[in-house]
């Protein structure tokens, strides 16, 4: 998650280390400027935060724009008329979201209990999980997990491989405590599998590994959560449909699992079951990982991709596969970005919101008033005051002040 500051809501001037320094409030920081702020007392607190409008755009047949209704989309439209959303994330046919108050909302498809309300009645609206306002962190495909502010980790939905992490393969439609720690920290979602990060900075993964997703240096099932090596440098991780991303506190990017498409971005179209640096540079710092192909942003604001090419996924203005990372375009103005499975978003540090890829089979997911694919980044309208953007499968969740 990464939250755009609205000029005034710090009122000064800070100088953050790392990739930050000089940098003024207004901006969107990534978690690592975000617990800077935190540990300068200077990120805001519940109550404290700027009014923050919820989008959405594309698929809408079972529900997960949001919208109360099943109609497709392909221009943005507002989620009822709050103002208090603070994190997104895309499931496979939900989405999931966090207020303000810290009170945890899902909708669209519930087949398999994946809204957590306790039945497997699918909404077309946003309904509340649960009555607690301690949520923190979210993350969703067939399965949703999601931790709270005292670091426990909760999951429910699919299970059917384990991807819960509960030790079994029961589904569940309302959250279940994973284990009884509470130092998690971050969590990642593929298809059937799951990863995470623990604030000691170790490495978790579990459920289906048949590509090696999990890292684990095997091909074994696991329903429980199982420690990625023994390094303790890991700083994030984001799980696409069975190959996952992570990058460590050195700026370092590692990948693994399925690389048939070249995302792995090791320069072949091969699959790895442990984790594997790309290249030498320690520049990276924000990633995301899609159904065939992978992007990151580099600490200087420039924007790569890799993977499946077909129908512009990479936004590389072509459909050709990479095995390597190349940049997209010349900017350096990139901030956060997202990919699904056919189409993928970025916000830029001027709030603009750009989009790309496979627009036909995302119902419009693009947001761009048709359903034309493109295989370069387009502009989402006019507005300079987008936060940040989640993908789903089919359809788009964005935040804008």
């Amino acid at each position: 998650m990464s939250f755009r500051y609205v000029a005034g809501v710090l009122g000064q001037t800070v100088t953050p280390s790392g990739p930050y320094q000089n940098s003024t409030a207004p901006g969107i920081w990534s978690l690592a400027g975000q617990a800077n702020f935190k540990a300068q007392s200077l990120w805001p607190t519940q109550g404290s935060f700027p009014p923050v409008k919820l989008f959405s755009v594309g698929s809408s047949s079972v529900g997960q724009l949001g919208l109360g209704n099943t109609t497709n989309y392909s221009s943005p439209k507002q989620v009822g008329a709050l103002t208090n959303w603070l994190k997104i994330a895309g499931g496979k046919y939900h989405s999931i979201a966090i207020k303000t108050d810290g009170t945890l909302w899902t909708w669209g498809s519930n087949n398999n209990g994946q809204l957590g309300l306790g039945n497997t009645t699918s909404y077309s609206s946003p309904k509340q999980v649960g009555a607690l306002t301690t949520w923190s962190e979210i993350a969703g495909f067939n399965q949703t997990l999601a931790v709270k502010t005292d670091g426990t980790l909760w999951a429910w939905g699919s299970n059917a491989q384990g991807q819960l992490g509960l030790g079994n393969v029961t589904n569940y439609s309302s959250p279940k405590q994973v284990g009884a720690l509470t130092n998690w920290l971050l969590v990642s979602c593929g298809s059937n599998f799951s990863t995470a990060v623990k604030t000691d900075g170790t490495l978790w993964a579990w459920g289906v590994n048949n590509f090696g997703n999990l890292g684990l240096g095997n091909t074994v099932f696991y329903s429980s959560p199982m420690q990625v090596g023994a390094l303790t440098i890991w700083k994030s991780v984001q799980s696409g449909t069975d190959h996952t991303l992570a990058t460590t506190t050195s700026g370092a990017l590692y990948s693994w699992g399925n690389g048939s498409s070249g995302q792995l971005g090791h320069g072949t179209a091969s699959s790895k079951s442990s984790p594997t640096q790309v290249g030498v540079l320690t520049t990276w710092i924000t990633i995301a990982a899609g159904e065939v192909s992978s992007f990151a942003i580099k600490t200087n604001g420039t924007m790569w991709s890799w993977g499946g090419g077909s129908f512009g996924r990479t936004a590389l203005n072509t459909t050709t596969d990479y095995s390597s990372p190349k940049q997209v375009g010349l900017l350096s103005n990139w901030s956060t970005v997202s990919m699904g499975r056919t189409v993928g978003g970025s916000v830029k540090t001027d709030g603009t919101l750009w989009t790309w890829g496979w627009n036909s089979n995302a119902q419009g997911a693009m947001g761009v008033g048709n359903t034309t694919n493109y295989s370069s980044p387009k502009q989402v309208g006019a507005l300079t005051t987008w936060l940040s953007v989640k993908i789903g499968q089919e359809h788009l969740l964005a935040l804008s002040s």
